[in-house]
């Protein structure tokens, strides 16, 4: 079996057969490979350097037009047709319905659940990105703290709408592990981790999310999700 898109004359495939991940462990990343681990979908990995623009290579372009990661290719898509997929939030949605997990079929608790999917995507990812920016990258040099403090107090903002909601509630949609919680637990901890925002933020207040995140991490899939794909 041989897979025939562009993307391959660049990064083989060694397994066909499998689902197709092009990714890194960034919060955006490890929202997809978590949830591989989860549902235990066969795939295989690529690692897409985006320090060394591997993202902007042709090849992965011709797979995600916007030049980001992640993105999949799955052989057997609907119909029994291959699909290319990018945004994490769709793919989330895709593989959700594909596997039948963590995506209630009830149509309210459905929509509700996408709800808090779309609020991460338009919320959490933007803010929270933007305080890793000015609080640990370049913007970190800046002599004009105004758009780190802004940002940090949007962050906290959010942080407060997730506590409210996860209080009585071991997980965002209740009792049930869901795609909303995947898509959020990469993002809590780059924020309070690797961007250094912890303090800054006041995170130590939010502790419902607190024991959410720690509930989150404890899960096997969760952290073999976090490491993929391996350098």
């Amino acid at each position: 079996m041989t897979l025939q898109h562009p993307v391959f004359t660049r990064w083989p495939a060694q397994h066909p057969d499998r689902l197709q991940l092009f990714s890194l462990p960034t919060p955006n990343g490890v929202k997809v490979s978590i949830m591989l681990e989860e549902t235990g979908l066969a795939y295989e990995a690529h690692r897409i350097d985006i320090l060394a623009n591997e993202n902007q290579e042709p090849a992965f372009v011709s797979l995600n037009p916007n030049g980001k990661i992640p993105a999949i290719f799955d052989p057997d898509g609907p119909g029994n047709r291959p699909i290319a997929l990018f945004e994490s939030g769709a793919i989330l949605l895709y593989l959700a319905d594909k596997t039948g997990q963590f995506l209630s079929t009830d149509p309210a608790l459905r929509f509700e659940t996408i709800q808090w999917l779309m609020w991460q995507m338009g919320g959490v990812g933007p803010m929270f990105g933007q305080v890793g920016f000015f609080n640990k990258f370049a913007g970190k040099a800046y002599e004009d703290k105004r758009p780190r403090d802004r940002y940090a107090s949007e962050a906290a903002r959010l942080l407060g709408v997730l506590d409210t909601r996860l209080a009585g509630r071991n997980w965002v949609m209740g009792d049930d592990f869901s795609i909303a919680d995947i898509s959020l637990l990469g993002w809590v901890r780059n924020l309070i981790g690797f961007y250094e925002a912890r303090d800054l933020v006041g995170f130590d207040r939010f502790t419902h999310v607190q024991r959410w995140f720690d509930r989150g991490l404890a899960r096997p899939a969760v952290q073999r999700g976090l490491e993929m794909p391996s350098a």
